[in-house]
């Protein structure tokens, strides 16, 4: 039997997956365009956004605990539907962690730049390579590091949010403003839809947590609730001391709220608290993408040496290979407003796709064993997909047509392993034989005289014969190299 994923998390440990891999450098660095959209409401966009991802996190426990293996929405979706609708699940969730880290590594060096003057791409790049090695060496060796480091994160954001409400009280009382109306606080809601996604680390990583039945939703729930609270206040905090239109236009709000406060000494030190928090949620968002690629290989998707497991970290390596070589690719062009609602995209239609899983397995599979049940059922997990889909209607259009082009890329590669690979030969043998053929008669025709090509010199018509006959020559070589391959 091969190696497989370890089971070592605890609740502790896996409640600090889902608050590191949320409290991404990124999210701080997006709040300013948030703000500009939706100006001091952005507060009410914050807390609603929990909540709305909270509804759908219920679903995320109930199956998290039914079907406790690698793979997140893919698997839950591979269970319910099968086929090619988990196939796309798994494509969309792969792509959204892949743009997740690559936010996350870019906002690293966004905050960084506020205080060291830096070159962004470069720096980004090199965290994403850093946390590739770390995701190959596995969970075990940094996972006492990664949670000590995001206490020291919390622990800092706490300061901040008490030092910021002590000095708020002595300012105006604070006011909601919308400048764009309504549109305007729907399109930031749809723009920070990714403020949540820590609890989907913990789905990702459920094949590496010890008794899930219970740890599972328990920590899922308990990271999304302290974020909920954490969130809200540091952007109360943030808007009561520093106006929205002054917010929109810095690159680390954040920070430039603690100088405020704090002063230079605060604004390097909160520089590090975030900068601490990009590093972990990078790393989270490496090791979820392919533990997703690990999933798919698996299932005959992808190629099988995504699914290799390595024998003394017990680690996918090659898909953390894969999934970094395309999170650099992205990572190097900087582009933090295409990446956000490209992140958002991906997940809104990966949660809309676990409450229908989640509905799907209740009427067709009422006896399977469910530790957790999700409250309010069907009410809940309705609501999370209406308010889902109603979001992508705020999305980027440009990010829109990605995802629909994503979507046909996804159609091509399923079916293309549908079929198999030696039928694809034969097909693709089958047209170069009549092309072959065709390019034969062709230069059969003009030789002969039956197609006569008026106004070229005899010279240059000879050419053209011979060219044709060079391209039935190759064609039909191919052609039968194709056809006559072995599976």
């Amino acid at each position: 039997m091969g190696a497989s994923l370890r089971r070592e998390l605890g609740l502790f440990r896996a409640t600090m997956i889902g608050i590191g891999g949320t409290l991404s450098a990124g999210n701080f660095v997006i709040l300013g365009h948030a703000a500009s959209l939706a100006g001091s409401t952005i507060v009410i966009v914050v807390f609603v956004c929990g909540i709305i991802s909270l509804l759908t996190m219920f679903s995320y426990c109930e199956l998290g605990t039914v079907i406790p293996h690698a793979g997140s929405e893919y698997t839950f979706a591979k269970v319910a539907y099968g086929g090619f609708i988990s196939f796309l699940t798994g494509w969309f969730e792969w792509l959204s962690n892949m743009f997740y880290a690559t936010l996350s590594a870019i906002g690293v060096a966004y905050i960084i730049s506020y205080v060291i003057p830096i070159n962004v791409p470069l720096v980004a790049i090199f965290v994403v390579i850093l946390f590739a090695a770390v995701n190959i060496r596995g969970v075990k060796e940094v996972g006492t590091v990664e949670t000590i480091l995001t206490i020291v994160v919390l622990t800092i954001l706490g300061i901040y949010a008490w030092n910021g409400w002590s000095y708020g009280l002595s300012m105006e009382e604070f006011k909601l403003s919308a400048p764009q109306g309504l549109i305007g606080i729907f399109a930031a809601t749809a723009y920070l839809f990714e403020l949540y996604l820590g609890a989907e680390a913990v789905a990702v990583a459920q094949a590496e947590i010890k008794n899930p039945e219970k740890t599972i939703p328990r920590a899922m729930i308990l990271s999304s609730v302290i974020l909920i609270i954490l969130y809200t206040t540091i952007v109360y905090v943030t808007l009561k001391v520093v106006p929205p239109e002054t917010i929109a236009g810095q690159t680390s709000p954040i920070t430039f709220a603690a100088e405020q406060i704090m002063g230079k000494l605060g604004a390097i030190l909160v520089t590090i608290a975030l900068a601490i928090a990009g590093l972990a949620a990078t790393n989270e968002a490496i090791m979820a993408q392919s533990r997703t690629v690990y999933a798919l290989s698996r299932d005959g998707y992808f190629p099988k040496a995504f699914s290799k497991i390595h024998k003394r970290f017990g680690t996918p390596y090659v898909a953390v290979v894969l999934c970094s070589i395309f999170t650099i690719a992205f990572t190097s062009t900087g582009l933090v407003n295409f990446v956000v609602y490209a992140v958002n995209l991906g997940f809104i239609l990966g949660f809309s796709i676990v409450n229908l899983s989640l509905i799907k397995l209740r009427k067709e599979k009422p006896r399977l064993k469910r530790p957790f049940k999700v409250p309010l059922y069907p009410f809940t997990p309705i609501a999370g997909i209406i308010i889902s889909l109603t979001l992508l209607l705020f999305i980027d259009p440009w990010v829109m047509v990605l995802g629909a082009e994503a979507t046909i890329l996804a159609y091509l590669a399923y079916h293309f392993r549908m079929v198999g690979y030696h039928r694809i030969r034969i097909a693709i043998g089958g047209i170069n034989l009549g092309i072959g053929c065709l390019a034969a008669l062709l230069s059969y025709l003009m030789k002969t005289g039956v197609v006569i090509l008026s106004g070229i010199p005899s010279s240059l018509s000879e050419m053209v014969i011979q060219i044709f006959v060079l391209v039935s020559a190759v064609y039909l070589l191919a052609g039968v190299l194709n056809v006559t391959a072995k599976t």
